[in-house]
């Protein structure tokens, strides 16, 4: 099981943490559960209520939409970040390819950093604008 410095070091890099300082990224790391999911199991679910935010530690993932493939995720990748602000269906399905490690953080203990700390609402905020930008879900700037 990876320990609490590995999940650290993951939420640094990723992009909803980028503004955390190392104490915020501690915080965040302890509040995170770590579980490991057998090969094969989906982990969420398209359709389904999303309330989870999930960080893979090691191992692979593979992302559908209408079961149609359309990513590879693996160590450092994230998915389920939607779901921390807004409880609608999940909009894909991501399935463990090899047994696999993640961190999990629910939505209501991410409400409660968003509050303790403000550079994780600031990271959130820059990160979904950059996604919507990237996306052309973006109207005029």
């Amino acid at each position: 099981m990876t320990n609490r410095s590995e999940v650290v070091a993951r939420l640094a890099e990723v992009d909803l943490f980028n503004r955390c300082t190392k104490g915020d990224l501690r915080i965040v790391a302890r509040h995170a559960q770590r579980a490991t999911i057998p090969a094969g199991t989906a982990v969420v679910s398209q359709g389904a209520a999303g309330d989870a935010f999930f960080l893979l530690l090691s191992g692979h993932a593979t992302v559908e939409r209408d079961g149609v493939a359309v990513a590879e995720l693996g160590p450092g990748d994230f998915f389920g970040e939607l779901a921390l602000l807004d409880p609608a269906p999940r909009a894909a399905t991501v399935t463990v390819t090899v047994s696999s490690e993640v961190a999990v953080l629910g939505a209501r203990m991410f409400k409660v950093l968003l509050r303790e700390l403000p550079a994780l609402s600031a990271g959130m905020l820059a990160s979904l604008a950059h996604r919507a930008r990237a996306s052309g879900a973006v109207g005029h700037e």
